[in-house]
């Protein structure tokens, strides 16, 4: 079986799953680090001319990692197309079997079994947390409403400032967050690269979790291991 994935998290994992069936992924597939396949450019501009080139007998999406037109410019070349919709941590666990039984892949991975017992009791503050959760800067974009990222963190006893938004990842003026009677700021390190100086010196007197993006918005072998990783990035903001 040969497949091409356009989603980072889920390159991750049909490589790990089924090792060798990859044939294609993105610039953006940066997991497992030693992946050596054809890149097929980015999750939202592919190249549709590349990845039909390499025949494969599937092609993994997301209905928001990818735009709708190259995925419909891949089914009318002939190519197969599976589109995942992962917006809560159950719905990820579902979609990742979907995706490894399409691939070949007999039985649940292992790892997908470690992550759901991960998530069965998260570690959690000794309080809810309110926060917002900044994704882009100039202009600043937060999570809204209805997202993955935004299930995982409130697991964890962090609850979105604006997850009642009408937009999934709103645009909201630095004044406003300030403003917005937060415990806490999160800034992860995709797809913005947040960093100790690049994020949180526009929330003074505010703290703020510099948190790994690949834990927090990636549904893939990493659920695994992120309620430790966040926890321990929360936890070390708000001490």
């Amino acid at each position: 079986m040969k497949v091409v994935s356009l989603v980072p998290s889920l390159t991750e994992a049909v490589a790990v799953s089924a090792p060798g069936i990859l044939a294609g992924a993105t610039d953006w597939c940066s997991h497992p680090a030693d992946l050596d396949v054809v890149r097929v450019g980015g999750t939202k501009n592919p190249n549709v001319e590349r990845i039909v080139a390499l025949a494969p007998d599937l092609v993994i999406a997301n209905e928001e990692e990818n735009r709708e037109p190259d995925l419909t410019a891949l089914r009318e070349a002939g190519l197969e197309v599976l589109v995942t919709e992962v917006r809560d941590v159950p719905q990820a666990f579902g979609e990742l079997e979907r995706v490894t039984g399409a691939c070949g892949v007999r039985g649940r991975p292992r790892w997908l079994d470690e992550a759901e017992e991960a998530w069965l009791d998260p570690p959690c503050p000794s309080f809810r947390l309110r926060a917002a959760v900044p994704v882009w800067r100039r202009p600043w974009m937060v999570l809204g409403r209805d997202t993955f990222a935004g299930d995982v963190l409130a697991r964890m006893g962090v609850d979105n400032a604006y997850a009642a938004h009408a937009e999934r990842y709103p645009r909201i003026p630095i004044d406003e967050l300030r403003a917005a009677d937060l415990d806490l700021v999160v800034l992860p390190d995709e797809p913005y690269r947040f960093t100790r100086d690049d994020g949180p010196e526009a929330f003074p007197g505010l703290p703020c979790a510099l948190v790994s993006g690949r834990h927090l918005t990636w549904y893939g072998p990493s659920l695994a291991e992120a309620p430790r990783v966040l926890s321990e990035a929360l936890r070390a903001a708000v001490r």
